[in-house]
Parts: structure tokens; sequence; C-alpha cells
């Protein structure tokens, strides 16, 4: 009896910090809606003066691209939010790691301007860690055989 009751309160540990690990990613989608829609606003007023055209373009994919997949990131952690499906969790990573790369790259590339071109060499990472998302989110609703 003693062995089952720790098996239970094991699964219930584990069940709980499934919760807060989704719970955290539904935060850092909210903190990454809220940035986007700010650089979003930013790009329109202030750097509209200030950018040529093609940086305002590339500013303005950041934008984008951080703004869909804050909320497939939302999306995905709360529809596994009971679920202890590990894809669903790489699904999260995968988008958040995706934003920061991918997004973050074309910001500074925007911003610093063609003399630091390089920085458009990191962006395709962040794409594949997008691709990597969607394919997580896949693998999550797979019924096990």
């Amino acid at each position: 009896m003693k062995f089952k009751n720790h098996i239970i309160i094991k699964i219930k540990n584990q069940k709980t910090a499934a919760l807060q690990m989704k719970n955290q990613f539904v935060k850092i989608g909210a903190i990454s809606g809220a940035v986007a829609v700010a650089l979003g606003a930013f790009a329109a007023h202030a750097l509209k003066q200030r950018l040529d055209e093609h940086s305002l373009s590339i500013f303005e994919t950041a934008t984008k691209y951080q703004f869909y997949h804050t909320i497939a990131l939302i999306l995905t952690a709360l529809l596994h939010r009971e679920n202890q499906n590990p894809f669903a969790v790489w699904s999260c990573r995968f988008f958040v790691s995706g934003i920061i790369v991918f997004s973050g790259s074309l910001y500074a590339l925007a911003l610093l301007g063609s003399s630091h071109s390089y920085l458009g060499a990191i962006t395709p990472f962040g794409g594949l860690m997008f691709i990597l998302g969607w394919i997580s989110l896949f693998l999550s609703f797979r019924k096990k055989v």
C-alpha cells in the first residue's frame, strides 16, 4: 500500500510540474504578445522616418512572425494543459526559441543595417525552430499505439 501511495503522489507531482511548465509558456506568450504589439507600434510611428523601406519591411516581418508564433505558443500550452505529452512541451520550446532567434535576428538586422548582414545567416535557424515547433505540435496529437 505504501508503494502504491508513493506512485500516486509521484504521478500527481509530475502532473503539477507539467501544468506549471505549461503555465510558464502561457506567461511567456503573454509577454511576447505585448512586446510584439509594442514593437509593431514602434515601427509604425517612430521607425517610419528613420529606417529605409527595406529595413522597415524586415522589422515588420519580424513582428508578424513573433505575433503568429506567440499565438501558437499560447494555444499549444492551453490545449495541452492537462496532458503530459512531451511533444507539446517541445513544441512550446521550439516556438519560444524561434521567436528569439528568427524575430530577434530580423529586429537586429533592421535596426543595425546592412553593415551587420551576417545576422541574416542566423535567421534560418529560427525558421527551422518554428518548423520543428509545428511538427512537434502535429506529433502531440498522434494517438498512442
